[in-house]
């Protein structure tokens, strides 16, 4: 498990927030075994079977930059038939001019880290990690500038 910038995993951080928000402690089941996405989605599966949960709906939630990734990710490494279930992503609604703070960084730290997940959308389809998706043309120009000034290459794959 890798700690970020919390001193313990991120799940049991989400469900601290979900509890001081009303929600029963007995609703909370966290999975702390993950160290990427995909592994989050297996994990989480074997953890909804063991207690004997068929989920026919789910809901990601998720960076607002990396809604599309956690959407295809879900639909490659989700155990089971998923075209039967309702799969909801979400994200806090934040403009990117207020997403920098003092745990995203700067700006170019943030463009950085899109232009990084930018990279894994195709990447991560071709590798079969998740579900390829098209990429319009306008975005694959836009992302194509980015890479070229040199600037935002940090968290390239």
């Amino acid at each position: 498990m890798v700690l970020g910038i919390w001193s313990k995993p991120e799940a049991e951080v989400f469900c601290e927030r979900a509890l001081a928000l009303g929600v029963p402690r007995e609703s909370c089941l966290i999975e702390d075994r993950s160290t990427n996405s995909g592994e989050n989605m297996k994990f989480s599966h074997e953890l909804l079977q063991s207690q004997g949960i068929q989920a026919n709906s789910i809901i990601l939630v998720q960076k607002p930059y990396m809604e599309r990734r956690a959407y295809a990710t879900f639909m490659k490494q989700w155990p089971g038939d998923v075209t039967s279930m309702s799969v909801f992503v979400t994200s806090p609604d934040v403009a990117i001019e207020n997403y920098p703070s003092a745990t995203t960084g700067a700006i170019e730290d943030v463009i950085a880290v899109l232009v990084g997940d930018m990279a894994r959308i195709r990447l991560y389809g071709e590798k079969g990690f998740q579900i390829r998706q098209e990429i319009p043309d306008h975005v694959q120009k836009a992302f194509d500038g980015l890479i070229k000034t040199g600037k935002y290459l940090s968290h390239l794959p």
